[in-house]
Formats: C-alpha cells, sequence, structure tokens
C-alpha cells in the first residue's frame, strides 16, 4: 500500500490564517511602532510557515510553536497571568529564524534600524 505525503496545504494555511486572525484583532487596538512591529512579525510567521512547509517535522514544529506563541497571548488575570509583550513574541520568532538560519527574516525593534541620514542643507550666502 502506497503512503502519500503529508499535504502542506492545510497545515500551513491554518497557521497562516492564525496569524492573519490575530493580526487583525491587534489593527484594531495597536498603533505606531506597536502595530509596525506586529506586522513584521506577522510577516516573518507567514513567510516561515510557507518555507518550512516541506521541511523537516522538527523544523516546522520549531514555526509552529513561533505563530502559537505570537497569536496566543493570555489573557491578563490580575498579577498571575500577564499579557504576552510583543517584544516576547518578537524573541521567539527571531529565535527560530536563527536557528532555521533565515537571518534575512530577522525582526528587528525600532531602535535597532539605524536612524535616516539626516539631509545636509548648505546654508544661503548673503549676497
Amino acid at each position: 500500500m502506497a503512503v502519500d505525503g503529508r499535504g502542506s496545504g492545510s497545515g500551513t494555511d491554518v497557521l497562516i490564517r492564525k496569524v492573519d486572525g490575530h493580526l487583525a484583532v491587534l489593527r484594531t487596538g495597536l498603533h505606531g511602532p506597536e502595530l509596525e512591529l506586529a506586522e513584521e512579525l506577522a510577516g516573518c510567521l507567514r513567510e516561515l510557515v510557507a518555507a518550512t512547509a516541506h521541511s523537516s517535522a522538527a523544523d516546522r514544529g520549531l514555526v509552529r510553536a513561533a505563530v502559537h506563541y505570537f497569536v496566543l497571548r493570555r489573557e491578563s488575570r490580575g498579577k498571575l497571568l500577564p499579557v504576552r509583550s510583543l517584544t516576547a513574541a518578537q524573541r521567539v520568532v527571531n529565535k527560530a529564524v536563527r536557528q532555521l538560519g533565515r537571518l534575512d527574516l530577522l525582526v528587528e525593534t525600532p531602535r535597532e534600524r539605524p536612524a535616516p541620514e539626516p539631509a545636509t542643507t548648505i546654508p544661503a550666502r548673503r549676497v
């Protein structure tokens, strides 16, 4: 009896839908740098899910864990279970990116990005 390889379509689709659904929720409450970070994390996770669709079970599991960490932000119940921050999700996603050797997908924080070069102006000469 021939055994077909596991289809990558359904597993990757589910993970991408989870990322997109969570991002849609975040878009309603976040603004500025936090929303930008959430968008970058979601883009990175989508890329990782697609890139590891036919990889080893260990690689797919690593990406699945990163997706779940991003998506499953616990509800706050007093001081016992704080809501996970996006920076915590960023650390988990970046760890997965490093382990998979996809350094091109590292998600930087705004302070890690180089500041734009200030425009140099030449003072006007008095005539």
